[in-house]
């Protein structure tokens, strides 16, 4: 730790700071006191779930009190929390990540990143997959569960900073299943308006012709992934008109229709 600090010295006002990640179980005082004197601004940690069960599952090797306790001393310390957390991990479901995300709201950390659980060769997960003991989760099902949690931390406004897998060659050449997708983001924040739109369209007349306005950066994510959402509009029996519309907030929408 001291030498990759160390590495740090000579450019560190060029910066704004330093953002490391680290184990629940790693955080102490007399740490946190070497990464202050270090200039590190935030520091995340890889929590994955607050169910102890399913972190003892899972070999994490910490419990969720390490959590706590780890998350109120970098915050009494003054640096930025951010907490990282799996779905769809062994021994786990969406009740229990969701749970998770109750959990993290009540800790309040600054950032928040979401990884769906994929399964990589030579693994212990490996194993479990192919002895039919894990499921690994499928895309739909993770884009449902992942699009509520993005919810619910916009809501709480805590910030979602990664939601999904950075594409990198040992991902490409070592997963054997599970729900990557290289927007996995977006086709949350796609769900998201689909969802929000259809609540807004209930009760309307299908016969009438509406006119969706939403903000230009969010147009792609309303047509959906090969326009699913169109499809699925159109399937409904909607008649829809989309403008891009500035004036409208991003992931809002507005509709207008005659009577």
């Amino acid at each position: 730790m001291l030498s990759l600090l160390d590495a740090t010295v000579p450019y560190i006002d060029k910066f704004k700071g330093i953002r490391i990640s680290t184990r629940p179980d790693c955080i102490d005082e007399e740490v946190l006191l070497i990464l202050k004197a270090y200039k590190v601004t935030s520091i995340e940690l890889g929590a994955q779930s607050m169910d102890d069960y399913v972190l003892t599952a899972n070999n994490r090797g910490h419990s969720s009190t390490d959590v706590y306790n780890a998350s109120k001393l970098i915050k009494d310390y003054g640096f930025s929390l951010g907490l990282q957390m799996m779905t769809g991990l062994y021994m786990s479901n969406a009740e229990k990540d969701i749970e998770t995300a109750k959990r993290f709201i009540e800790i309040n950390p600054d950032t928040v990143r979401i990884y769906p659980t994929i399964v990589m060769k030579h693994t212990e997960l490996e194993r479990l997959y192919n002895n039919g003991e894990y499921l690994a989760v499928d895309l739909e099902s993770s884009v449902d569960i992942c699009s509520k949690l993005l919810l619910m931390f916009n809501e709480a406004q805590i910030q979602v900073i990664r939601l999904g897998l950075h594409h990198s060659d040992s991902l490409s050449c070592d997963m054997v299943a599970g729900p990557y997708h290289p927007a996995f983001r977006e086709l949350c924040e796609s769900k998201i308006l689909f969802d929000k739109l259809t609540a807004m369209l209930n009760g309307i007349d299908k016969i009438k012709e509406i006119t969706v306005h939403i903000n230009p950066s969010c147009i792609s994510k309303l047509i959906g992934n090969k326009k699913v959402n169109l499809t699925k509009l159109k399937d409904l029996g909607y008649n829809i008109k989309i403008l891009q519309d500035k004036s409208v907030k991003e992931m809002d929408i507005v509709i207008n229709y005659e009577g």
